[in-house]
């Protein structure tokens, strides 16, 4: 008899039911897709909803500060900053350009201060965004994938389950900014938004889950006043 492996739900309404269940523990997930089809808002409730179950999480952010995502987020309803007050969630805002006159990405090491966040909160639950940033940082391909997998090892070895984002031009067929990114994670999510006439919609496609039966189809879903939600085809 197969034995059945553990997971820990998305917090994305109709999406568990599509991945046996939800995210493997300790796996590392790339959320692609372009500007506007929901990226932000799919970390924030990954992140959201192991606060309400008793798991600390954290928000790495290379681009945007964490006051404006904090406040993006707050439109439904997830208030980061009591769990803040708490010492159970944290930001972290990675500058990769060194906006400050320092970018943590100069250190060899740059994994070391997302690890120490992560075990001073004893966070489960972590979000990187994005990879793109960082890839533009290093420039050189394969040095983003070296550094790519050097975080990913590190966040698994400190258990943590893990969002990646990428951003990728509208439209595109590819599944991450620098198409190394599919091959050092576990499942990725691919995110679109598609305009129909003078209407518009979203879609979501999981196009990889390792150690999961997943569905293939490409699905619609809504952003309303709780966040995302994955329509039934």
């Amino acid at each position: 008899m197969e034995k059945k492996i553990e997971r820990i739900s998305t917090g994305i309404p109709g999406l568990d039911e599509i991945i046996e269940g939800g995210f493997i523990p300790g796996s590392a997930i790339l959320i692609s897709g372009g500007t506007g089809c929901g990226k932000t808002i799919f970390c924030g409730q990954f992140l959201w909803n192991g606060l309400k179950n008793g798991e600390p999480g954290v928000y790495v952010t290379c681009e945007e500060t964490p006051e404006d995502i904090k406040n993006d987020l707050k439109r439904f309803g997830w208030d980061f900053e009591k769990y803040e007050k708490e010492k159970k969630f944290s930001f972290i805002f990675a500058d990769p350009f060194g906006a400050q006159g320092f970018s943590l990405f100069d250190e060899a090491d740059f994994t070391s201060k997302f690890i120490e966040e992560i075990k001073k909160i004893k966070a489960k639950r972590f979000v990187f965004d994005s990879v793109s940033v960082m890839g533009l940082y290093f420039k050189d391909v394969h040095e983003t994938r070296r550094r790519l997998y050097m975080l990913i090892q590190a966040l698994k070895k400190a258990g943590v389950t893990s969002l990646l984002t990428s951003e990728i031009p509208e439209g595109s067929e590819k599944l991450s900014r620098f198409e190394v990114e599919e091959f050092v994670v576990d499942g990725i999510i691919k995110l679109e938004f598609i305009p129909i006439g003078t209407r518009s919609g979203r879609s979501l496609l999981v196009r990889k889950m390792r150690r999961t039966k997943h569905d293939e189809n490409l699905h619609p879903i809504e952003i309303g006043e709780n966040g995302i939600k994955v329509l039934s085809l």
